[in-house]
């Protein structure tokens, strides 16, 4: 197993900014020499730092984010810590539910790898509690806009991301809303189903799947493609068009989603407080670029 150094120089924008993925690995590998990175990171919005952050490459290419022990790399979206509601349990992410749906914890909120990532390969492992929703976000930004009342507001994760469903397709009631099974596990969320639909039931662990290369997307889950489609294009606009994102019901989401990535097709990578309890391990992203 190699180390890679990331020289974290900061670059921050908000609204622009990514996250990612990836996995551990249990063979052994000769030391090889560190390789120097450059990529943009940010531990404040307000206040940019700079930073180094040492990460691994395992056996197979991929860049593991996740150490099984600490939350380096990661804070809350629109945060410059990790929200307290995210814990670390038996070498996994775990974000502890309230049971009061999406965001209704002060000290709760998504999480994000604070990395911009463009052409990858993300895998993880997840599993969700009993009625339990929560989703995985990528090319995500983070977005703000101004209230009526002259205020700054920061935008949810969802209006700039496409997400990857994580859902008890067994017990929640999403499983049956949208069309044709598109809230179910793995779906691009109300826009694409999941074929086949091979998740395994809450409690236990499923593994997911996210490749993205010069726009094409697929969704994986336990070892089976599941899904494909393709950004920034007609296909792209008249899905969005279709869904809870399209132009007339949500102006800014469509505006965004269907850029999205921004000008420059990366975003972060982020894993969704839902208000359930849900559990990701394993998680590794290979670059493509």
């Amino acid at each position: 197993m190699r180390t890679l150094f990331y020289s974290l120089t900061c670059l921050l924008t908000v609204g622009l900014l990514t996250s990612c993925g990836q996995k551990k690995s249990d063979g052994a590998q000769a030391e090889q020499p560190a390789t120097e990175l450059s990529v943009s990171y940010s531990k404040s919005l307000k206040a940019p730092e700079t930073d180094s952050l040492k990460l691994t490459v395992d056996k197979d290419g991929y860049i593991v984010i996740f150490d099984g022990k600490t939350f380096n790399g990661w804070r809350g979206y629109g945060k410059d810590r990790v929200p307290g509601k995210w814990t670390i349990e038996d070498g996994c992410i775990k974000f502890n539910g309230t049971g009061g749906g999406e965001a209704q914890d002060g000290d709760g909120g998504d999480l994000i790898f604070a990395h911009k990532f463009k052409n990858f390969e993300l895998e993880l492992e997840w599993k969700i509690s009993k009625g339990g929703n929560s989703g995985i976000l990528y090319l995500a930004q983070e977005v703000t806009s101004t209230d009526k009342d002259g205020n700054e507001v920061l935008e949810p994760i969802y209006i700039s991301a496409p997400e990857y469903q994580v859902l008890d397709n067994a017990n929640h009631p999403d499983a049956k809303l949208g069309k044709n099974g598109d809230r179910q596990s793995a779906s691009l969320y109300d826009m694409i189903p999941a074929v086949p639909q091979n998740a395994k039931p809450f409690g236990e662990w499923n593994k997911a799947k996210i490749m993205i290369y010069k726009g094409t997307v697929v969704h994986g889950q336990n070892d089976e493609n599941v899904l494909e489609y393709h950004l920034w294009t007609k296909q792209w606009t008249d899905m969005l068009q279709a869904s809870k994102f399209s132009e007339e019901k949500w102006p800014l989401a469509f505006s965004l989603l269907n850029n999205c990535g921004g000008e420059n097709h990366e975003g972060f990578i982020g894993l969704q407080d839902h208000g359930d309890d849900v559990w990701f391990r394993n998680i590794r992203v290979k670059v493509m670029d």
